[in-house]
């Protein structure tokens, strides 16, 4: 039976960690400082905005939601940014997506400063990732799959890493924070030759595809670390990842499990983006 790597144990590290620091800054005078941009209320946007936001108020971090119609220009969301951008006090930004037709993302990602942007999608973030000396963060859910990692004691150093899944918001970041820590990484895709023979390859699988238990026992082996970042509904609304948990978990070392794994980490990783931001302000 493999080990269960639950998101609980390492949120409330991570919130411990964060009250910490958050107190201290507070007695130095700053009190870090989030905006949550939206546009129009879409039911997932408000249920995560209303999710950072507890989050914030848990860990004393103030937070402001700009809400804006879901009619908004592109030029008008443009102005938003900027504001947010010259906003001393204000110290990180999360803007909800997808955005509306007629916005175009690219734009938006370009707007946010980078030393602003705690979720990883503007182009400074991605040429922080790579390396480049510019202010920026990891996409959360990335980071939170390291988080884990490190939590868990579980050193990527000259391992084999498959990630399954090309996105900019975890498979392409994670690769680079992969990279970063000496890990040998491959990323797959659904061009990918004999999957399943290249997973079983890997010391540590990342399965990052949105896929409903599309990774079954024939994909994995004995030994492997698992995260699965996927986030699925299946025929009978069940939440579940993008690995048949119930097969593969016999047979790995260790699996993170859905829900209550990669995705219970990542608000608290926007949290600590917003509180590592304000420190910068305090040098």
């Amino acid at each position: 039976m493999g080990q269960i790597l639950q998101g609980k144990p390492v949120a409330l590290a991570l919130s411990q960690q964060l009250k910490e620091r958050v107190a201290d800054m507070r007695r130095q005078g700053k009190t870090p400082r989030l905006a949550i941009v939206r546009l129009g209320e879409a039911p997932d946007d408000i249920a995560y905005e209303k999710s950072a936001i507890k989050c914030c108020r848990d860990h004393e971090v103030d937070v402001q939601s700009i809400v804006l119609p879901a009619g908004t220009g592109e030029e008008q969301l443009l102005a938003h940014l900027q504001a947010v951008n010259d906003d001393k006090q204000t110290d990180g930004c999360l803007l909800l997506k997808p955005l509306p037709p007629g916005i175009r993302e690219s734009k938006a990602a370009e707007a946010l400063a980078p030393q602003k942007d705690v979720d990883g999608i503007t182009p400074g973030s991605l040429a922080h990732l790579c390396g480049l000396d510019i202010a920026g963060f990891p996409p959360c859910t990335a980071q939170a799959c390291l988080e884990i990692l490190d939590h868990y004691q579980i050193d990527a150093a000259g391992k084999r890493a498959v990630i399954i899944g090309r996105s900019l918001v975890v498979g392409k970041p994670l690769a680079m924070l992969l990279l970063a820590r000496n890990a040998t990484v491959t990323v797959c895709h659904s061009k990918t030759k004999d999957l399943p023979a290249v997973v079983r390859e890997a010391d540590i699988v990342v399965a990052a595809m949105g896929r409903a238990r599309l990774l079954g026992a024939e994909y994995f082996r004995p030994g492997q670390i698992v995260l699965d970042v996927g986030i699925n509904f299946d025929d009978q609304g069940k939440m579940c990842g993008d690995v048949d948990f119930a097969q593969v978990e016999p047979i790995v070392a260790a699996i993170t499990p859905v829900p209550g794994g990669v995705g219970a980490v990542t608000n608290r990783v926007l949290l600590k983006h917003v509180v590592d931001a304000a420190q910068r302000v305090l040098g």
